[in-house]
């Protein structure tokens, strides 16, 4: 006899033999799912109340070193991110904080994931019930009882077993972690270790990633895309599944506003927000300052550098704009600094980081180069110090040779007698190198040692009077150093690009040892940026705003600009990195204008220049000045080499080193004859005579070729000369005075 069961309790079949079977029903299921969650619910609790310290005793603490295996990061003066590097694991995971993200991600993030999280220990028992509840209810898992506490122990084992056994050792796993951590340092544990997909980890990063911008200011929308994304961060990645994303962003931004996380309107606002299709690159301002900083200090995680992020970027503009308008293959340098405490405000060390064809990667900053004339002001500067000249002091810009050294100007053109304030504001060779004869190149060198400039001399030479117009190999930071030490009335400035350094200084005592360090008195630091002030602008620019001096090296290497005002200094260089030479690459239309454009966007308003000191000698014109400093020269230290009121005689043409190129025509020597049968006149050929010119000097002059006069003594400064034969040919000429030159000429 069959017993009766309800339908909706069981069905009944009949098999082969006659027998009647019950299949359990839907509802059994149930009932029996239901008893099992409660089971395991009971289980749970008394796990949680009665063995906790057993069970953390027997599992060990979950691991936090990948936590803390962070991106390396460099910051602005101001916390702005400049640079980032991936963690040893190759992944984007950078350091942040809950005080560092948006409080409505926060909200929402806790609204969606764990309403408990600050009142539970790291297991919420109610969540547990309510799992248990609802899978008696629907026979299936409809939410989960995961807590965010469990969530960062499974980030920190990386295991993700969605066995009961799997889920026991979160929830130790878990209790751990409360005991040691406080619910802000584990939420900090989550904002760092949440995927966001790819290779992307943590809040922060996936800001940058996705939204280009830091997660302290997230629109509603974008919070709720990031809360949404570690859930399913592959499925839901928006730069391959945007529509994913967008549905789970919805899903988060209606659960906040049923919670009253936010209004309806501020909902329907974010949803209408468009996701973002593509990943952006992570910032990169500084590169070469930053591989510099981690390079020198490896295990730090946050660098703060005292670079403006902002000013950084306009000057990596303008670097790549100007490189650009001048070729292909030119790349540039900027370093910027505030010499009222040394601080660096942007350092540009290339025209393109990752532009291989300007040798990007080079930190053109810390490049030894030739600093072509800019060293000039320096050396009138030490003249002024020593009470040789005045700026209205006169010199003279004539052809002149120091020993077998013979400095021509840029334009090859003399401009005769010249105040050293015309000489130095129109970058005159001669004078510069007279002034430096007087001043003594050693002592030049041993001034920049002093001031911890390390200058390089070619093949370690001795210092000669060829540094004058850029024979020395110095940095960019160097002149840097140099000027900033000018504008700071003489004294030294050090530079520094760490934030905080200055302040470590102050604290030791370097700085009032810095304040002791003089490149110049401070009269003739006045005196030098009272010339520079007024050097010629470049066109459309004003003059009188900024001291400034351009250089170009040998060969048009290099094109380079210097100047400052009263609070920053700025150099510029302009140039290829491999030193090739760039043909027409001058330093006052190269480099002149990117500087006066970098003083443009370092700031709208100047800050003036330094007031005269009291000892500051001001005159109108060089009559005015003591007799000693009229004309320069009769004052001169024991050093002096040549200096010369009266021009001494030099050889104008040919140019020493000349091979001259000699026209023949066909003469006869009728004063021979030739042997044998049939022989006449000897043929010879007649080379076509050279003009001899000389400049200064006392009339007559005595002209001698090889040791043998040329002519007689002449009261004229040219001659006529009849080579005889081909090859080399020393040419002589002395004034009546006995001063002599000479030369060495080859005959072609």
């Amino acid at each position: 006899m069959t017993k009766y069961q309800p339908l909706e309790e069981s069905t009944s079949t009949t098999d082969g033999g006659g027998e009647t079977s019950v299949k359990p029903s839907r509802s059994s299921w149930r009932l029996k799912a239901g008893f099992l969650g409660l089971t395991l619910f009971a289980a749970l609790l008394a796990f949680a109340y009665m063995l906790p310290n057993i069970a953390m005793g027997v599992i060990s603490p979950p691991p936090i070193q990948s936590a803390n295996d962070l991106s390396k990061i460099v910051l602005d003066r101001n916390g702005k991110l400049l640079r980032s590097f991936t963690a040893s694991d190759g992944r984007w995971r950078l350091p942040v904080s809950h005080t560092q993200v948006d409080e409505r991600y926060l909200k929402m993030l806790i609204n969606f994931e764990d309403r408990r999280f600050y009142k539970h220990a790291g297991v919420d028992l109610w969540a547990l019930l309510r799992a248990a509840t609802q899978l008696a209810q629907n026979g299936r898992i409809v939410s989960g009882a995961s807590t965010l506490t469990m969530q960062v122990a499974r980030l920190l084992t990386g295991e993700h077993k969605r066995t009961a056994s799997g889920k026991l050792v979160q929830m130790v796993h878990a209790l751990h972690l409360e005991k040691q951590y406080t619910k802000s340092e584990i939420l900090d544990l989550y904002l760092r270790k949440a995927p966001f997909g790819g290779n992307i980890e943590g809040v922060r990063a996936a800001s940058l990633a996705y939204f280009g911008k830091e997660p302290k200011r997230l629109s509603i929308g974008q919070a709720a895309l990031l809360v949404a994304l570690p859930q399913s961060p592959e499925v839901r990645r928006p730069d391959r599944n945007k529509n994913a994303a967008k549905r789970a962003r919805n899903r988060v931004l209606d659960r906040a506003r049923e919670a009253g996380v936010i209004s309806k309107a501020q909902a329907d606002r974010a949803k209408s927000e468009s996701v973002p299709s593509f990943r952006q690159a992570f910032p990169k301002y500084a590169p070469h300052l930053s591989d510099a900083v981690l390079a020198r200090n490896k295990s730090k995680i946050i660098h703060k550098l005292t670079i403006d992020r902002e000013i950084q970027a306009a000057f990596e503009t303008l670097a790549r704009q100007h490189a650009t308008a001048r070729g292909k293959k030119l790349s540039a340098a900027i370093l910027a600094i505030d010499h009222t405490t040394g601080e660096t405000i942007a350092h540009v060390g290339s025209a393109g980081y990752l532009d291989q064809n300007r040798l990007g990667a080079i930190d053109m900053v810390e490049a030894v180069r030739s600093p072509g004339s800019t060293l000039k002001p320096l050396i009138y500067g030490l003249g002024f110090e020593a009470g040789f000249a005045h700026p209205e002091t006169l010199i003279e810009d004539r052809r002149t040779r120091f020993g077998a050294y013979r400095p021509e100007n840029f334009d090859q053109s003399y401009r005769g007698t010249v105040t050293i304030r015309e000489a130095l504001g129109h970058s005159l060779n001669v004078p510069a190198v007279r002034m430096l004869d007087a001043v003594g190149p050693v002592r030049l060198v041993s001034r920049l040692k002093k001031f911890g400039i390390a200058a390089q001399l070619p093949n370690d030479a001795k210092p000669s009077l060829a540094v004058a117009l850029g024979g020395i190999g110095l940095r960019l930071r160097d002149l840097v150093s140099i000027y900033a030490g000018i504008a700071n009335k003489g004294h030294y400035v050090h530079i520094s690009h760490i934030a905080g350094e200055r302040e470590q200084r102050f604290r030791s005592g370097k700085i009032s040892e810095d304040e002791n360090r003089q490149i110049l008195s401070p009269l003739a630091a006045w005196y030098v940026s009272d010339i520079l002030k007024d050097a010629p602008p470049p066109p459309n620019a004003r003059a009188g705003r900024i001291a400034y001096k351009t250089g170009t090296s040998y060969g048009y290497r290099d094109a380079l600009a210097v100047g400052f005002d009263g609070r920053y200094t700025i150099a510029v260089w302009i140039g290829r990195a491999d030193a090739t030479s760039t043909p027409g690459l001058i330093g006052r239309t190269a480099a002149a204008p990117m500087l006066f454009d970098a003083f443009s966007r370092i700031s709208e308003h100047r800050t003036p220049l330094p007031q005269a000191p009291p000892s500051a000698l001001r005159v109108s014109s060089g009559s005015s000045l003591p007799p000693p400093l009229k004309r320069f020269g009769s004052q001169a230290s024991n050093n002096t080499q040549s200096l010369f009121i009266e021009s001494p005689v030099l050889i104008a043409f040919p140019p020493d080193r000349a091979v001259m190129e000699v026209e023949t025509a066909p003469g006869i020597e009728s004063s021979k004859t030739g042997t044998g049968t049939g022989a006449g006149p000897i043929i010879t050929e007649e080379m076509s005579p050279i003009l001899l010119k000389a400049e200064g000097g006392t009339l007559p002059l005595t002209w001698l070729i090889d040791g043998k006069p040329v002519d007689k003594p002449t009261n004229r400064r040219q001659t006529i000369w009849h080579p005889v034969s081909r090859g080399f040919a020393k040419l002589t000429v002395i004034d009546a005075k006995g001063r002599a030159d000479r030369v060495t000429i080859r005959i072609k």
